[in-house]
């Protein structure tokens, strides 16, 4: 990806005369480019260390630049924003990415396999992490009766802090089950095709470089952000949804499709589907807990109906699809078409 996006987005904010969208824009694609570095790097690292410590890089490091970006989001008090990047980001890796992977490694293919053990492992784990974060704004809905406004925000509040560190439990509990006591059913997916080609030194460079720039590139973002939405026409909560979202998953696609390519669809599943409960797991109760550190807080209530259905449909899709444990080029264009009338969905939102 295109690295010299960095520069140009940087001197484009020095210059008052242009406008806030071309900053936004530039920005996304400089943090989709350095998202993609730090993947490299993190790999390259994770190679060299090998075993359990090698794994547990590759996983955490994951949404690195989705969680930087989102902060940064957080810190300007765009709680909206932050929770449709959220949901943008479950619904994207899981229908738009994993579609667009089915759709591309099935065309000249009568079925590829998901590899059953896994795939149903996965999509189980979607399901019952999309059930969590429906939780709080059942919740909400049972108390808005019996308490007060001021009273319920409090609770929500408590709720999603709890829930925070449930989630983040649970976490840890997924990676000791993934990376030690059933590590066999994930060997495919932890396994590198190439050696490391980069030394370690090298590899942490450019990790530790590419999140740094990731957060300067974050706070340009995030600046523009509302002028960009007002410029173009659009809303904040639909730029989370689809820009936002997606732009730091990026390299995720592109690796899921040569995958794909490759026929090896159980690597494809773990990457998109993986991506969306570490989304949940982690990436949101860290979002959480950061608000409150930055005196910013922001709850689990998804108070949008639509954010709700997005999240369930999307995991009961998956859960559907992965049930036989094969896919085909259509079911992958199915997949697609829900992202886009999701997408589309949001855009019309008033």
């Amino acid at each position: 990806m295109p690295l010299f996006f960095v520069p140009l987005s940087l001197g484009l904010h020095h210059f008052s005369h242009v406008a806030p969208q071309w900053v936004f824009l530039t920005g996304l694609i400089a943090i989709a480019a350095l998202a993609d570095w730090v993947r490299r790097g993190t790999e390259e690292v994770a190679g060299r260390l090998g075993g359990v410590i090698g794994s547990l890089l590759n996983v955490s490091f994951g949404n690195a630049a989705e969680l930087v970006l989102a902060l940064f989001v957080l810190a300007t008090a765009q709680t909206r924003v932050v929770q449709a990047q959220i949901t943008g980001s479950i619904i994207g890796t899981t229908l738009l990415f994993f579609g667009i992977s089915t759709l591309v490694g099935g065309w000249r293919r009568e079925r590829q396999s998901l590899g059953q053990p896994q795939a149903h492992l996965l999509s189980t784990l979607l399901l019952l992490v999309a059930v969590v974060l429906l939780l709080p704004a059942a919740f909400e809905m049972t108390q808005r009766q019996s308490s007060s406004r001021a009273d319920l925000s409090q609770l929500d509040e408590q709720l999603s802090l709890c829930v925070s560190v449930v989630l983040l439990l649970l976490y840890a509990a997924h990676l000791v089950y993934v990376l030690i006591t059933h590590r066999e059913i994930f060997a495919d997916k932890q396994a590198t095709e190439n050696g490391a080609q980069w030394s370690l030194a090298q590899g942490l460079a450019v990790m530790a470089g590419g999140v740094f720039v990731i957060a300067f590139e974050s706070e340009l973002v995030s600046a523009h952000l509302a002028e960009t939405a007002s410029a173009l026409g659009l809303s904040p909560t639909f730029i989370g949804v689809v820009l936002l979202a997606l732009i730091g998953t990026l390299s995720d696609l592109l690796a899921a499709v040569s995958f794909a390519r490759l026929n090896r669809m159980d690597i494809v599943f773990g990457l998109c589907v993986g991506s969306a409960i570490q989304i949940t797991l982690v990436v949101a109760p860290v979002l959480v807990l950061a608000s409150w550190a930055i005196g910013k807080p922001m709850n689990l209530v998804f108070a949008s109906p639509l954010d709700l259905f997005s999240i369930a449909s999307a995991a009961f899709i998956v859960r559907a699809i992965a049930s036989d444990g094969e896919t085909n080029w259509y079911e992958g264009l199915l997949l697609v078409g829900a992202y886009v009338m999701i997408a589309l969905a949001y855009f019309f939102q008033q």
